[in-house]
């Protein structure tokens, strides 16, 4: 029997809301994807993303067009890149080590996955909420904050106040312009912030071309899969590697290591998804320097057999959960 694949959404409730430079929102919708083969069953998840012109609907119509019997080669040449691709592209990695009883890293070519420390994320929010989100997370060892341009800097400082020894990343969104960066960029650094990322609107990369930065800033929106890393070379330091927008560990693992190659540093993230998204990007993670796997943390509920979260570390996932 060849591989069937099938397709559905599904809603996750967030914990209270999240709220990032773009919005807000209360639930996260995703695509599962099962891979079937008559003796085992692979599974996949993405969460189409609006910012990328994608909805559920759309990734399913897409999904239902795939010719059945497809392999993760093929799907490379005749699917594009983005959040439909990943749960397939997952889905069949899932499906292969399960009938095969060989681990999805060992299938890749890697090291055993080992335990990361991952960011947790503090939504967008006045500095006096977030400083108190701070405060209720003071313990974890990397935060990473949401920000959106004016007042930016207050927020940071609360957040610092009250979490005087955790580790900062900063987020942006696109949210700020290049006027900001002579202020906001060494009040970063005299806060202790690590890493800053996608702090100007894509495609407005040019602003930070050749700029001496006291922090590095890494690229996300600007950087989606092995076409776009070669134009980055000099306006970022690092890039976010997001397994919906390269379309699936296939492509995550290439344009991590070509990122390497081209001197970035690499960090791997994730859209606000359950732990079976981010299964598959724990094995990019052993190349990361930074690792923002933290959606099911958000989320009220997360599926059976999820991730391990323990002392600020994501664990491998089970089999029974992915790969």
């Amino acid at each position: 029997m060849g591989i069937v694949l099938t397709a559905r959404g599904e809603s996750f409730p967030i914990r209270g809301s999240f709220t990032i430079s773009r919005g807000s929102k209360t639930q996260s919708d995703v695509v599962l994807v099962e891979a079937r083969d008559g003796t085992a069953v692979g599974r996949g998840e993405c969460v189409p993303y609006p910012r990328y012109n994608e909805t559920v609907a759309g990734a399913l119509a897409d999904i239902a067009a795939l010719p059945q019997g497809i392999d993760r080669a093929r799907l490379q040449q005749i699917m594009k890149p983005g959040a439909a691709r990943n749960a397939v592209d997952c889905a069949l990695w899932d499906l292969e080590a399960k009938r095969s009883g060989t681990p999805a890293w060992k299938l890749a070519g890697l090291p055993a996955p080992k335990p990361v420390v991952t960011a947790y994320t503090l939504s967008l929010g006045e500095p006096e909420a977030m400083g108190r989100a701070a405060a209720e997370n003071a313990e974890r060892p990397l935060l990473k904050l949401k920000l959106g341009g004016a007042g930016d800097i207050a927020r940071v400082e609360a957040v610092r106040r009250n979490a005087p020894r955790t580790r900062l990343i900063v987020d942006a969104n696109e949210g700020w312009t290049p006027d900001l960066l002579p202020d906001y960029l060494p009040e970063m650094a005299r806060l202790g912030v690590e890493l800053i990322e996608q702090p100007l609107p894509a495609g407005k990369d040019a602003a930070l071309k050749g700029m001496k930065r006291a922090v590095p800033v890494c690229a996300d929106e600007s950087c989606h899969g092995l076409d776009t890393l070669h134009e980055l070379v000099g306006s970022y330091d690092a890039v976010n590697v997001k397994l919906d927008k390269t379309g699936g560990l296939t492509a995550a693992l290439a344009v991590a290591r070509e990122a390497q190659r081209l001197g970035f540093q690499v960090m791997v993230g994730c859209m606000l998804a359950t732990s079976l998204s981010m299964a598959p990007a724990l094995l990019v993670a052993q190349l990361a320097q930074f690792v923002d796997l933290d959606g099911p943390l958000l989320l009220a509920k997360d599926r059976p057999d999820g991730i391990d979260y323990r002392d600020g570390l994501a664990h491998p996932p089970k089999p029974a959960l992915w790969g």
